[in-house]
């Protein structure tokens, strides 16, 4: 994707920054000539330096493994040989061994740098030995204002009315500018709490962090009925699930609604209402569907019918098989810690998995073995053996070169945002918080079934069905940075029953769930914070 205009708002932000200015950028149209934001070229060409950025953001770490179950203690350095590394992935329950061929045992020690607040703090250094895990740039926002600001401008320069473009383009790139910004500051939100937030295209004035319900209520409001001017689904199959479509909004509305519903008493209803609402409208939109767990490999691979939203990826397109970092952080696909030979090669290397999940993780997420996400997805799930457990989900469409001893890509899979299996569950939950437990229930049953696993028991009543959506979600997103997420804003986080990590109420309410923030936030303006759990005494 071409990043050019993005790339020159960051160079001139950098060389022409001033101290009375917040975010201070160079007009667009000033850096590119006068012939800029003329055609619908030039918008695409925008919008794909958008994307562009988003996807480095994404991949410059493991994001969804340190921001999913890295940080709520469900992986844990797998055992070598039967020995040493099991248990209850506690620090003080393992032991070191001795690098093979293999290298170095960094890997393994990944998982215990999120659990534990002095390990997180070190492990955001990149001098550490695991520092081409780059944790340290889930603490950077600045690049989400970078691809905030782009949109700002564009939708700016949108409305300000484009001859070349037909009325309906016109909305449907504005709903698509709206759709990129949203999405930042959701990311954003999950990432840091409050934030400063703002849709001005050339913003000069310090502003300080806006309470987070705050934000994500604007941002609901500012892609709500834009929604509306983007197609249901894209025709081109090669577009689908990598550009903004009605039902990429209506899963991005449904993920903020519930967010807020956590962190919003007063409102839940409200949240839970319109969250069920918007998930039976994509569901009788019949532009989406579960394909057969027997084709998972076509949703890992990408732009699938099940796809919602995805950072797309390939090896197919701009890699050097010399050199893995091309594309990507070698290490930012979720699935790197948990494969080795023949899904990955050379075999002499890559002779064993560095991670494992809980014993007792995987036995709340497969109570009942009848489901066939555990032979598609894993080998030997319940075995805790670095040399025998692999998690293949995102393993399934393997690229092999066994010629080439430097080879260690991991395999062809793009990288899932949201699913369509995302919506049905958040439906789901939405109706069990609403007291519509036939409704929930069918809505669940739904995921259950592509999985051929145990269906919820027609009219079973309340019971447990809030709990069983909730390890629905943590079996079904696995790997795809939902699930501590999905504690936080469900307060499970609070209890050892749902998480290997559980935070204390005071914990909680000082930050200690959100990561911390770069000092480097603070430049150029007197009224920025930073997250005071993370820089204060008592951690």
């Amino acid at each position: 994707m071409k990043k050019i205009i993005i790339c020159l708002l960051i160079v001139v932000s950098a060389s022409q920054y001033s101290c009375k200015k917040f975010l201070s950028i160079t007009p667009i149209d000033k850096l590119t000539g006068n012939n800029f934001y003329k055609s619908a070229d030039d918008i695409e060409s925008n919008i794909s330096d958008m994307y562009g950025k988003l996807f480095d953001k994404y991949t410059a770490t493991s994001f969804a493994g340190a921001t999913g179950e890295f940080r709520s203690g469900e992986v844990i350095p797998a055992a070598l040989g039967g020995e040493g590394r099991r248990g209850t992935g506690r620090l003080g329950g393992h032991t070191r061994q001795t690098p093979d061929a293999q290298g170095s045992l960094a890997k393994q020690t990944i998982p215990l740098t999120t659990v534990n607040d002095r390990l997180l703090l070190e492990g955001i250094d990149n001098g550490r030995p695991w520092g081409g895990y780059n944790f340290r740039d889930l603490t950077i926002w600045k690049p989400y204002y970078v691809i905030i600001q782009a949109a700002n401008i564009l939708v700016s320069k949108l409305e300000e009315g484009i001859p070349a473009l037909s009325a309906e383009q016109t909305k449907r790139y504005i709903a698509e500018a709206k759709f990129i910004r949203c999405l930042c500051y959701f990311q954003m939100v999950r990432l840091y709490g409050d934030v400063v937030y703002y849709t001005t295209p050339y913003e000069k004035d310090a502003l300080p962090r806006e309470n987070m319900v705050s934000v994500i209520n604007k941002c609901i409001e500012d892609l709500k009925g834009p929604k509306n001017d983007l197609p249901l689904v894209m025709t081109d199959p090669s577009l689908r699930g990598v550009r903004a479509t009605r039902g990429a909004a209506i899963g991005l509305l449904m993920n903020m609604y519930m967010w807020n519903a956590g962190f919003d008493p007063a409102n839940k209803t409200k949240n839970y209402t319109e969250t069920a609402a918007l998930g039976d409208e994509i569901i009788k939109s019949h532009a989406f569907r579960l394909l057969p767990i027997t084709e998972w490999s076509t949703v890992a691979k990408g732009r699938s019918e099940e796809s919602l939203f995805e950072l797309f990826r390939t090896l197919n397109y701009n890699t050097d098989l010399n050199n893995p970092f091309a594309q990507a952080n070698a290490y930012s696909p979720f699935g790197d810690a948990f494969i080795h030979f023949p899904y990955k090669v050379p075999e002499y290397t890559h002779r064993y998995s560095f991670s494992v999940f809980t014993d007792d993780y995987m036995k709340k997420m497969y109570p009942d073995l009848q489901d066939d996400r555990l032979s598609t997805w894993f080998t030997a799930p319940f075995d805790q053996n670095a040399e025998t457990f692999q998690l293949k989900k995102f393993a399934v469409n393997t690229f092999v070169d066994a010629n080439n001893p430097n080879l260690d890509i991991n395999p062809d899979n793009t990288y899932l945002i949201m699913r369509y299996s995302d919506a049905i569950l958040l439906r789901a939950e939405a109706l069990a918080e609403l007291n519509m437990i036939t409704e929930a229930g069918e809505a669940l049953n739904l995921v259950r079934a592509r999985a051929n696993a145990v269906l919820y028991p027609s009219g079973a009543g309340d019971g447990n069905i809030k709990d069983a959506i909730f390890w629905e979600r943590a079996k079904e997103l696995l790997g795809e940075g939902s699930h501590y997420y999905d504690l936080v804003r469900t307060k499970r986080v609070l209890s050892k029953l749902y998480t290997d990590n559980p935070l204390t109420n005071d914990k909680f309410n000082r930050g200690g769930w959100a990561w911390p923030i770069d000092a480097s936030a603070l430049g150029n303006n007197p009224y920025m914070t930073l997250n005071s759990y993370w820089i204060g005494t008592g951690l």
